[in-house]
């Protein structure tokens, strides 16, 4: 059972515990930090169900490799984000296998969606795969530095360890990427607007 310390425990004190195999100070640390994770996963598949299995991967993984855990300041989120950039990766690589197999493997015929709900989805996500399709279009490294810092939320420190790389590397990739991102969006039909672009310092 979760207790009202623990809630106001940092993660180094709670991470502690989970070494030792305690779940409640675990399922604090999920609590405090999935919807972040859940959200930089979802910005990066455009998937909302693979978003949500993903970031249970991610704190599978987590739990799994608890001793190996390394913090920003007091925070586990910069090595969350990290895990789910390569469970995010994993996946692509095993959905490209399952599709090379696949077209060698006759399937059945999809039955497509009723018109209205394809309407209403497209309605609803829209502007969501307008975004994705841009950063999906930012080099690779500038996409990470986009996706941590203007939608994970950390600052550019944060990002630094959560790549592994120095922070003058994050601000120089993140200066590219706002430029980039900014054209790419405009062709997109999407406003830039100056909040969207302005990542952490």
């Amino acid at each position: 059972m979760t207790t009202h310390q623990e809630q106001e425990d940092g993660d180094h004190e709670l991470w502690a515990r989970v070494r030792s195999g305690d779940r409640d100070a675990f399922a604090v640390i999920f609590d405090r930090h999935a919807g972040a994770v859940y959200g930089h996963v979802l910005r990066r598949t455009g998937d909302p169900s693979e978003a949500e299995d993903l970031t249970s991967a991610v704190f599978l993984t987590a739990w799994r490799r608890r001793r190996e855990i390394r913090f920003d300041r007091d925070s586990a989120l910069p090595w969350l984000l990290g895990t789910a950039n390569g469970t995010v990766a994993n996946s692509r690589r095993a959905l490209r296998r399952y599709r090379a197999l696949a077209e060698r493997v006759p399937l059945p015929p999809e039955v497509p969606d009723h018109a209205d709900e394809v309407a209403r989805r497209l309605d609803e996500r829209r502007e969501a795969e307008a975004l994705h399709r841009s950063v999906a279009r930012l080099p690779r490294h500038e996409r990470d530095v986009v996706e941590l810092c203007i939608w994970g939320g950390l600052d550019q420190q944060a990002a630094a360890v959560a790549l592994g790389v120095a922070v003058g590397t994050v601000k120089a990739r993140m200066h590219r990427a706002r430029k980039r991102l900014g054209g790419l969006l405009l062709a997109e039909g999407v406003g830039a607007r100056s909040d969207a672009l302005e990542g952490t310092r």
